[in-house]
């Protein structure tokens, strides 16, 4: 219930902030002396509606996306001893954490990966790559395990939605605000919207979407840590630190394939996960400051 309404509260909240920033730099005057019919009121709630619908929608389907673009396979009756195992785990970790249940899955992947989705915290999913359990020791896996389950009682899943949507929604109006100025004052189109300004609009939305993202994989990163730290609690700290050594390992190409950033400078700026060693770095001076 919170989330419902901090997800309405952030819709509103987005859309006033718009209206009266435009107000006070002047925009319905600027755009008035040159022409232009734009209903900045209109646009904001239009922007508000596209940008947190989008994200809300792709909340929604985010597990039925997650399964069938990794071939996911839900656990509903273990085959072997490590299904067996890592249900346990999961469930171990889930009433620590004070969550229901998530949906375990395995996804074929040579790779050490995992990810955690889903609506809400108490209807998750969280899925590990075969790549993963054939690859790390138990106590990592249960650190990795530690890690996902933490996004999930954390409401990572939401968190970046709502910061998704309000991301959107200056994407949408910023981009058709920049069309209607190139239609309406360059252009000196006055007979509907033309050609300049869908293709404008196409154009500003995509440049503007890229360095939008920054923003989301600013908080992405943010969140990357608080989950390491989590995964500490429940699996023990070596047990993380090992994990994340162990990722560290892999081929750069393989890293940059489920996001984690061994880059520098702009390159870093669209990463969702920090560079490992910053990880590792967090969790040994966190250690040391418990005991």
């Amino acid at each position: 219930m919170k989330r419902i309404m901090l997800f309405i509260l952030t819709n509103i909240a987005i859309m006033v902030v718009l209206s009266i920033t435009l107000r006070l730099l002047g925009v319905d005057s600027i755009l008035a002396e040159n022409g232009s019919d734009l209903n900045i009121q209109a646009l904001v709630i239009l922007s508000g509606v596209i940008g947190f619908g989008g994200s809300f929608i792709s909340l929604l389907i985010s597990k039925w996306m997650a399964k069938r673009m990794t071939g996911a396979v839900v656990i509903t009756n273990p085959k072997n001893n490590i299904e067996k195992w890592l249900l346990s785990t999961v469930e171990k970790q889930a009433k620590i954490v004070g969550i229901k249940m998530p949906e375990v899955a395995i996804f074929p992947s040579p790779q050490m990966n995992a990810f955690a989705t889903g609506t809400t915290k108490n209807k998750a999913l969280m899925a590990v790559s075969q790549g993963l359990l054939d690859t790390m020791s138990q106590g990592e896996i249960e650190a990795v395990v530690g890690h996902e389950m933490s996004h999930i009682a954390n409401g990572d899943m939401v968190t970046l939605a709502l910061i998704q949507g309000v991301v959107n929604t200056f994407v949408v109006f910023l981009s058709r605000v920049v069309g209607h100025i190139v239609d309406r004052v360059i252009l000196k189109n006055n007979q509907g919207h033309g050609i300049g300004y869908f293709v404008t609009v196409i154009v500003s939305q995509i440049v503007l979407s890229i360095l939008a993202s920054t923003i989301v994989m600013y908080f992405s990163r943010k969140r990357e840590f608080i989950a390491d730290t989590g995964g500490a609690d429940l699996a023990g700290h070596q047990n993380m630190i090992n994990a994340l050594k162990r990722l560290g390992q892999v081929e750069p190409e393989q890293m940059a394939a489920f996001g984690i950033n061994d880059k520098s400078a702009i390159m870093a700026l669209f990463s969702s996960h920090p560079p490992i060693e910053a990880r590792i770095e967090a969790l040994e001076k966190r250690a040391v400051n418990r005991s």
